[in-house]
């Protein structure tokens, strides 16, 4: 089947998010600041924000669990922007390229209260048919129910489209469905993997 629709996840592919760019000016140790990221602040913690969870309420439940990094948990969104660090311009520049040839739609885990942030700053996102943020819809990837609610709302085939994430397990789930995917590394090319499939 005809690739028509490219479809991206942002963090990591093309946007450079990390919490590291804001902690590593709080933490004197690396090592205070790894435990912290890996076993406080945690991914699964953040994820449930993405999932539609408030800020506020997130932040609450992880200061009352650990009082003692009460201070340094309300930082993680008080200064979120600081993880934002900027785009990722070999993968953004390409949106310029395939805009007009394809349809270019975006899924992302991004909590509602945040991803505002990330639209104001990055002219990219005008680029887009349509984006589908997990935090507004309370149901993030790899549920299978996130990528069926952005083919029904943009009338997309998944046979017909291109799925690009950082994460395996959305990648999994999207292979499932029936999309066509590409798995993005730090040591992906992007645009050698768009010429590939005989896209530029």
């Amino acid at each position: 089947m005809e690739i028509t629709t490219v479809v991206f996840d942002f963090g990591g592919v093309l946007v450079d998010w990390n919490p590291e760019y804001l902690y590593v000016d709080v933490f004197d140790d690396k090592m205070e600041m790894d435990y912290f990221l890996k076993n406080i602040c945690t991914e699964a913690w953040n994820l449930e924000q993405d999932k539609g969870r408030t800020l506020a309420e997130g932040t609450e439940i992880l200061q009352k669990q650990y009082p003692e990094y009460h201070s340094k948990i309300q930082l993680f969104y008080d200064q979120w922007e600081t993880m934002l660090k900027s785009d990722i311009q070999e993968n953004t520049s390409l949106l310029y390229k395939l805009r007009g040839k394809y349809k270019l739609y975006g899924l992302t885990n991004w909590s509602a209260e945040t991803f505002p942030i990330a639209l104001r700053r990055f002219g990219f996102f005008d680029l887009f048919d349509g984006i589908v943020v997990s935090g507004q819809e309370k149901i993030v990837k790899p549920e299978k129910e996130i990528f069926h609610l952005l083919l029904n709302r943009y009338n997309l085939q998944a046979e017909n489209s291109l799925f690009i994430d950082d994460n395996l397990n959305n990648i999994n789930a999207a292979k499932e469905i029936g999309f066509h995917i590409i798995h993005y590394r730090k040591t992906t090319n992007l645009k050698k993997q768009f010429i590939q499939l005989g896209m530029m």
